[in-house]
């Protein structure tokens, strides 16, 4: 389909040649937009550049060379980029978008706290500010403190010990919770709960919970209102489309969310392109699964979303192995093997993608099995892993085998580099974070940020994928540079192949004539400049439907 577009494209072209070539310049074509002098990086079949494109009805007409197509069309609306550097809209393959923009209102941000004293200097200072009548906080990380064990919750009972106080590890898989949340959801030094972990030490709980007891206490907390809901949406979108994002893949929707975005959609308040993964919920499947594949100019819903296991850094990602710092513990396998093979056999029946979370070698092996149950062999319904952090060598070609992608994030190599050695030593961790291996199974690798776990940048995300370091150069040469991607495909990283995750590749992802007029303009070139330019690149514009959702400002 890629390429029909291309040939109708072509022969709208030379059509026009033929015919208005020599014509006068009021015949020209009228178009809505039209943007020249930049460096064009289309992303097509070729990698072809160009330095024009006209625009209309929110969609490419022409992209090609100024000389060849300025006598061809005219607009109202001509943007001359002085040199710019034009990309296909950039898209995020996995991320929590909803989510990111509610917490960035409604709970206190610790990321980025060297200690646990931080985080209740955060907390003293929000509760001033903010009379609810609960706390909630998301974005500590124990491996960036000094003390690099979870804390436990006796000095949040002396300052909190009237109101609910959950506060939620940057990977959203632990939380540390006072006693009174405890209390509020029935949770003790004896409570079980499936695929989840209530720390208990010395006979009591020091309020650590893993995994799906985090998903247990959060139950506690006030459903949002629809104009907190609403909010989450606008800020989410104005920080998105500022970094250069003109899609995003939401992994893990409820239905009031989804009706929501379906709301401003109408609205034309929300204008970013979201591709909904489905919380596999009965409200979900009666909505949308059961009916078939949903899917607009701005939201798509045709996959669920499933877990097997927990974070590498909460250590709840489910090893063949255990822990080299925690002998004995294998992890968590979050949803049971039954379950796994109940959903996924649905969505099979349904033509609904699945997409799981599989951090762990255990986790991703149980993965492959259970999809290679319903695939067998080539086949084109793009079923992805989620993450793929730490692979088992023999694991790798079960990828190619069945047609299974592996969807990942550059920056948590560079994020998790520092410690993940600590946690599954030096042979297992030549599997991890194996970017270009895993890309060489399919040909193909989407990559997205999981934000907010990780900053929204899709920048960051390019840098991480080809120079496989932190922003300030560590380590020298590279964390396990084998891993790196060129820098063409960590373009088409966060382009193209995530337009083919979700099935859109016909829409966007590229610069051709026929698809949507999605385009993210930096002031660098990402094909060319070195890491430092690229750490310094600005966003000068973003386009979603032709129109200019962002502009830079000095």
């Amino acid at each position: 389909m890629r390429y029909k577009l291309n040939i109708i494209g072509f022969l709208l072209i030379i059509l026009i040649m033929s015919q208005c070539t020599s014509t006068p310049e009021s015949e020209k074509t009228k178009v809505d937009l039209i943007l020249k002098n930049a460096t064009v990086y289309t992303v097509d079949s070729v990698f072809s550049v160009a330095d024009f494109i006209a625009v209309s009805d929110g969609k490419i007409v022409a992209v090609g060379k100024e000389n060849d197509l300025s006598g061809l069309f005219e607009s109202d609306k001509v943007i001359d980029l002085d040199g710019a550097f034009v990309y296909p809209g950039f898209n995020d393959a996995h991320c929590h978008f909803y989510s990111y923009g509610y917490g960035l209102e409604n709970r206190v941000d610790l990321e980025g706290t060297k200690s646990f004293d931080e985080i209740l200097e955060r907390l003293s200072e929000y509760h001033k500010t903010h009379n609810y009548p609960y706390i909630e906080g998301r974005g500590w990380d124990q491996n960036d403190w000094e003390n690099k064990n979870f804390p436990d919750n006796k000095k949040l009972d002396e300052m909190f010990p009237d109101i609910p106080v959950v506060l939620v590890r940057i990977d959203g898989h632990a939380a540390l919770v006072n006693s009174e949340a405890l209390k509020k959801a029935g949770i003790n030094e004896k409570t079980i709960i499936k695929g989840g972990k209530v720390e208990v030490k010395n006979g009591h709980t020091t309020g650590i919970l893993i995994d799906m007891a985090v998903d247990e206490i959060m139950k506690i907390l006030p459903k949002p209102t629809d104009e907190q809901m609403q909010n989450a949406y606008v800020i989410a979108q104005k920080n998105c489309v500022a970094a250069g994002l003109t899609s995003v893949t939401d992994a893990g929707m409820g239905l009031d969310t989804i009706r929501m975005a379906q709301k401003l959609i109408e609205e034309n308040k929300l204008k970013i392109r979201i591709n909904a993964m489905l919380n596999p919920t009965e409200e979900n499947f009666q909505a949308f699964m059961y009916k078939g594949v949903y899917e607009t100019d701005l939201l798509t819903v045709r996959s669920v979303k499933l877990y097997a296991d927990g974070a590498l850094g909460s250590r709840g990602a489910l090893l063949l192995e255990t822990y080299s710092d925690d002998p004995g513990n294998k992890g968590i396998l979050v949803s049971s093997e039954e379950y796994l093979y109940k959903i996924s056999e649905m969505a099979f029946e349904h033509n609904y993608q699945v997409c799981t979370h599989a951090i762990g070698d255990g986790a991703v092996r149980l993965m492959l099995t259970v999809y290679s149950e319903f695939l067998h062999g080539k086949n084109d319904l793009r079923w992805r892993i989620e993450h793929a952090q730490v692979v088992h060598p023999d694991d790798f070609k079960l990828f190619a085998a069945n047609s299974i992608i592996p969807s990942v994030q550059a920056t948590h190599a560079t994020s998790d580099m520092y410690w993940a050695k600590d946690r599954i030593g030096l042979d297992r961790l030549k599997g991890a974070y194996a970017y270009k291996q895993l890309l060489n199974q399919n040909g193909w690798l989407p990559n997205g940020t999981d934000f907010p776990i990780e900053k929204i940048s899709p920048l960051l995300t390019f840098y991480a994928a080809v120079f496989r370091t932190d922003v300030s150069g560590f380590p020298e040469g590279g964390f396990q540079k084998e891993n790196a991607l060129n820098r063409r495909e960590a373009l088409k990283s966060i382009t193209f192949w995530p337009a083919m995750a979700s099935f859109e590749e016909n829409k966007k992802g590229t610069i051709e004539p026929g698809k949507f007029a999605d385009f993210t303009i930096l002031d660098t070139d990402l094909l060319k400049a070195d890491k430092g330019e690229i750490i310094r690149a600005n966003v000068l514009k973003t386009i979603i439907n032709g129109e200019i959702i962002y502009n830079y400002e000095k």
